[in-house]
């Protein structure tokens, strides 16, 4: 049987009378890419945010790694080996993309009683951001400064600082916004060579993409799901046809 590694269960969440998520469950498998896709508005940004633990839900589980983690909150989870990339950006420009990493690390490896040792002589800090831009793909960039990388290479770096924190499931909200082919290939190779190793929850738009990586599509509409399935099934459902693809 599949590993599952984090797993949402009837997740709800209210604003008023707004209903942005509704009754969603989901499961994420390690050696798995599994995508959430739906338009504007269907629910996937704040379903990200519950499971990663920015906000609470209204009602529903979520577990991660076999544990209840519903009321924990996003560093707790983060340290329990789940990391996170945003739609925007979330670099230090002006840092070196070493730095970046090595202080993501850092997160993780916190050590407030050696307070008299300098951060940037932490041996297992500067080993994970080693790890984490080679295996991201930045291992010839570690001396460039962050800002002035291509935007393919920020969303590289993005990845790269989850990877530095050492996660085993990676939640990533529109990894591919605004990419070119090549970058998209590069993006798609990576999120190849991590599978393996790591659950991988996927917010995506480049349906092309989508199809291509993912090992389980569920889909969004007004909050609910309407359906979650192969990505051969998900072509073949006339329901998603006619609601997201614009088909009838």
């Amino acid at each position: 049987m599949s590993e599952i590694l984090l797993r949402g269960q009837e997740i709800t969440r209210r604003w008023g009378g707004l209903t942005a998520v509704d009754n969603v469950s989901i499961e994420l498998t390690r050696g798995s890419v599994h995508a959430v896709i739906g338009t504007n508005g269907a629910g996937k940004s704040t379903l990200i945010n519950i499971l990663s633990g920015e906000i609470a839900p209204s009602q529903g589980r979520v577990e991660l790694a076999g544990h209840d983690v519903t009321t924990w909150p996003q560093p707790r989870r983060a340290r329990a080996g789940l990391g996170r990339s945003y739609q925007r950006s979330t670099i230090f420009p002006s840092f070196s993309v070493f730095e970046n990493c090595r202080l993501a690390a850092q997160a993780r490896t916190q050590n407030p009683w050696s307070w008299w040792t300098s951060a940037q002589q932490c041996e297992a800090s500067i080993s994970a951001a080693r790890i984490a831009a080679r295996k991201a793909g930045l291992d010839d960039l570690l001396d460039r400064e962050a800002g002035l990388l291509s935007h393919g290479q920020k969303r590289q770096l993005e990845i790269a600082m989850c990877l530095a924190t050492e996660p085993e499931v990676l939640l990533l909200d529109e990894p591919l916004a605004g990419m070119g082919a090549e970058e998209t290939e590069r993006m798609l190779a990576l999120l190849a060579d991590l599978r393996p190793g790591h659950a991988i929850l996927l917010v995506e738009h480049d349906m092309d993409a989508v199809f291509r990586i993912a090992d389980r599509i569920t889909v969004m509409v007004n909050g609910g799901v309407i359906a979650s399935d192969t990505p051969e099934g998900i072509r073949n459902s006339a329901e998603v046809r006619a609601a997201y693809l614009g088909e009838h």
